[in-house]
């Protein structure tokens, strides 16, 4: 395949996550490159991040594995075992199944971007580490659930650690 023309990739703002969350991904684009080359094992994206703006709910995936590095600006990756400051060339991984929700927040004056690649499972579930959601991903669709498995029936308070979230 020829080089790549990124000026003729897809780019796609805004969120699939039901709302509250999806207001919350303002000032956030994504360079789809993978689409661009059509690639169907694994995603590669360049996720710019407008100052404030978030890239994702914190999450990790059940089957996918996740690999993501800083190209441009100051991020914050946020992870359960807190806050690490990344910038041009720092790296972080996410292995497949590993319960370790993690995302990139952008809070300089100055837009950030990171390379973002991950497996593309036909199947998947991601679970959100801060809200009661999961995402299930089969046959090119999405559902998404409360943490239980029980229907997507909009936002609700979730129970601190150890309780039920019904």
């Amino acid at each position: 395949m020829p080089k790549l023309d990124l000026a003729k990739a897809p780019v796609k703002t805004g969120s699939i996550y039901p709302e509250p969350y999806a207001a919350q991904m303002v000032g956030r684009s994504s360079i789809r490159l993978g689409e661009l080359a059509g690639l169907t094992q694994f995603g590669v994206n360049i996720v710019t991040l407008e100052p404030g703006a978030v890239a994702s709910l914190r999450h990790w995936h059940l089957r996918e594995d996740e690999f993501g590095m800083v190209l441009e600006g100051e991020l914050t990756l946020i992870e359960d075992e807190g806050e690490t400051i990344m910038r041009p060339g720092d790296c972080a991984a996410w292995k497949a199944g590993v319960a370790n929700g993690h995302r990139f927040v952008n809070r300089s004056d100055r837009p950030g971007k990171f390379l973002i690649v991950g497996t593309k499972s036909p199947e998947e579930v991601a679970t959100y580490s801060d809200v009661d959601m999961q995402i299930h991903i089969a046959g090119g669709k999405a559902r998404f659930t409360y943490q239980d498995g029980s229907d997507w029936a909009g936002h609700r308070d979730r129970a601190p650690k150890g309780e039920n979230n019904g």
